[in-house]
């Protein structure tokens, strides 16, 4: 009986991992076409505050931007339809594809629209050059909304889920009480803005949310938390998508209202997973990318002169003669290599207990 469970959940998440992709597949060309028509297209910043950068993406300026509507709208469609068709047709069996659940994935799924629409907004002031630099909201304003939204993630879990434990791997479940709010906003505000720093380089914050999103779909999928799989399984579809035209040359880029939102998304499902811990190493890319900028601040401050040509890694590797191709192929491989280390170690764990 539960191997036929398990069998049947493995059959949902497949197909609507299938079915995510052939949706967003088939409306990313009118959504180009779309991006096109209104001159949607993504704002280099100045010369005078990035050089380096200027120098080697001067070229992309114009390229469609909010390529990220592709991903959460794919998502955002698919568990409301099936949520409707539930409620519809009860006694049928399509009524078992739903996966809307208010333990598994109405807070990801609420965190990942309300971020979307944040980074939504910080996209068009972008495209229409209003706001700091090259446009866009202040990096203070920003850091205020999703941190907002962090603060209601964290209520959500404190009174609606009762939740404030953490789980130390090979260790055990340590309750953090009241300090377990602020470790949940570090979690999601570090999470959303190292996958933005990510977004640099064509299909680099793509692929490698593909395989942050796949070893947390296993991780869930072990748990039992199918729904919060399947929703995984469906961003996963969405992503492969985007990733199919935002490969090098890309067609259109992720944009703040993809990856902003989906570094908030990681965030959760990792606290609902229980595996905050193996966060780091599961996205040790955007680990990297974000320590990156951080040891570039602090040398400058330090000695007064760069670590890096430019940051995040990824630009400086650019700028000492990397290809894009190559940079996004090898980071790729880390980062899948990082998620099966990730996922083994999660197993293992659950393994001992």
């Amino acid at each position: 009986m539960e191997f036929a469970l398990e069998s049947f959940e493995m059959v949902r998440f497949f197909l609507l991992t299938a079915l995510a992709f052939v949706v967003a597949m088939v409306a990313t060309p009118p959504f180009l076409r779309f991006l096109h028509h209104y001159k949607l297209g993504k704002t280099i910043r100045d010369k005078e505050t990035a050089p380096v950068f200027v120098s080697l993406h001067a070229k992309k300026a114009g390229t469609p931007t909010m390529g990220g509507i592709l991903i959460w709208g794919t998502v955002l469609f698919l568990i409301l339809f099936f949520f409707v068709l539930s409620i519809l047709f009860p006694n049928a069996s399509i009524s078992k594809f739903n996966f809307l659940s208010r333990s598994e994935t109405l807070l990801p799924l609420g965190a990942l629209i309300a971020s979307a629409f944040v980074g939504l907004i910080d996209d068009y002031l972008n495209i229409r050059g209003i706001g700091s630099h090259a446009g866009g909201l202040r990096a203070r304003y920003r850091l205020m909304l999703y941190f907002l939204i962090a603060c209601f993630g964290a209520w959500w879990f404190s009174v609606k889920l009762d939740w404030d434990i953490l789980h130390i791997p090979f260790w055990g479940d340590v309750s953090l009480g009241f300090f377990y709010i602020p470790f949940f906003i570090l979690v999601i505000v570090a999470t959303s803005f190292s996958v933005n720093n990510t977004d640099g380089l064509d299909g680099l914050a793509g692929s490698s949310l593909v395989t942050s999103f796949g070893a947390f779909a296993i991780i869930a999928f072990t748990q039992g938390r199918y729904d919060l799989a399947i929703f995984c399984g469906a961003i996963l579809g969405a992503l492969l998508a985007f990733l199919w035209f935002n490969i090098h040359p890309a067609k259109f880029f992720m944009g703040d209202t993809g990856a902003m939102s989906l570094g908030v998304t990681l965030g959760i499902v990792a606290l609902l997973t229980n595996t905050a811990l193996l966060l780091p190493i599961i996205g040790i890319i955007f680990v990297a990318e974000s320590a990156s900028i951080i040891l570039q601040i602090g040398f400058r401050k330090q000695f007064k002169r760069k670590l890096f040509r430019s940051a995040p890694f990824h630009h400086h590797l650019e700028a000492i003669g990397c290809p894009e191709p190559q940079i996004v192929m090898r980071f790729w491989l880390i980062s899948m290599v990082a998620a099966a280390l990730g996922v083994s170690l999660a197993l293992l764990d659950a393994l001992r207990v």
